[in-house]
């Protein structure tokens, strides 16, 4: 069985480790993005610094960069990665009644960022729900994905607005 073009399998179908050890470290840049949709008390709440257990966002932002450090730990065949940088940021949308969440991870290696960049948006997207859940159960995560990536063979990737890059 071949490997179907995947690389974490090897000749006979088996799931391996990517072995990197040829490759040549390089400067790496991932970003992911994701939104959290709620209603409108919600948002104003998280704005305004009043949901019961406190600073939703700055919370967020730290449940999102810790995530993104073990995302080794939880994604089966990653490789650990020592980041120089993570960072996630937010962006509140009243009129749209979202909170967009951006993870970017920088680092230099043999291989990439962008599990660790998802990771870390997806778990500041969780963090968000898990602190308002008690105020909106009705929260919806959505469009979770790489937004851009630099840096390794594949080279650079952005996303366009209307989809795929």
């Amino acid at each position: 069985m071949a490997n179907n073009g995947f690389n974490h399998f090897d000749s006979t179908g088996k799931a391996v480790m990517v072995d990197v050890s040829g490759k040549d470290a390089n400067g790496r840049t991932a970003t992911a993005k994701g939104t959290i949709t709620m209603n409108a008390e919600t948002l104003a709440a998280i704005q305004a610094g009043s949901a019961k257990k406190g600073d939703v966002l700055g919370v967020a932002r730290i449940g999102g960069i810790m995530a993104a450090k073990k995302t080794a730990e939880l994604i089966p065949l990653c490789h650990p990665l020592n980041f120089e940088s993570c960072t996630v940021d937010f962006t509140v949308d009243t009129e749209k009644l979202c909170v967009e969440a951006m993870c970017t991870i920088k680092l230099t290696g043999k291989t990439g960022a962008e599990m660790e960049a998802l990771t870390g948006v997806s778990a500041a997207l969780l963090t968000i729900y898990d602190m308002c859940k008690a105020m909106d159960r009705s929260m919806v995560i959505s469009d979770i994905c790489l937004w851009e990536k630099s840096g390794g063979k594949s080279g650079h990737f952005k996303r366009t607005e209307a989809g795929h890059g």
